[in-house]
């Protein structure tokens, strides 16, 4: 047989077995490591969601906790809550069966508890705070990696 000009030999029995061996080989390998990164892939995925879930609900009690200090009414609370979440004073008054006058004037008593002069001040309120303690928490890890790193040194 000539390819290209080139006189092709037949490949030797065992010279193929020993190709179909590697490939084989090869195949598994490569299912072993891939069902590895999808059990690590998962436990990372498990362990994100657990860590949002926490985050979610540190927001929500730093968010009750800032209501009561600044003595909110429950109707503002819930006011404040919905703006918050980013909801127009058209839908809360809807979702509260009251008039957009009334969500107005709760809102401007909720921005005057918590001395800001609107809802994107009172977002940014909880946001900073929420960093200062992302980064509280951040500096102790790092202390904590140093102090464990200076053991091991």
């Amino acid at each position: 047989m000539d390819v290209a000009g080139l006189r092709a030999r037949p490949v030797n029995w065992q010279l193929r077995e020993l190709f179909q061996i590697g490939a084989v080989l090869g195949l598994l390998l490569g299912s072993v490591l891939g069902a590895i990164a999808l059990v690590r892939s998962r436990a990372r995925q498990v362990r994100i969601e657990a860590q949002l879930r926490a985050a979610s609900g540190a927001f929500a009690d730093l968010l009750d906790e800032r209501f009561l200090d600044w003595g909110l009414t429950p109707a503002e609370r819930d006011v404040a809550w919905f703006a918050v979440k980013g909801m127009s004073t058209l839908e809360i008054s809807n979702l509260r069966s009251t008039s957009e006058g009334t969500v107005k004037a709760q809102s401007n008593a909720i921005y005057r508890k918590a001395g800001v002069s609107g809802r994107y001040q009172l977002l940014s309120l909880f946001v900073d705070e929420l960093m200062v303690e992302a980064s509280a928490i951040n500096d102790e890890r790092c202390e904590k990696q140093e102090a464990g790193n200076g053991k091991n040194g």
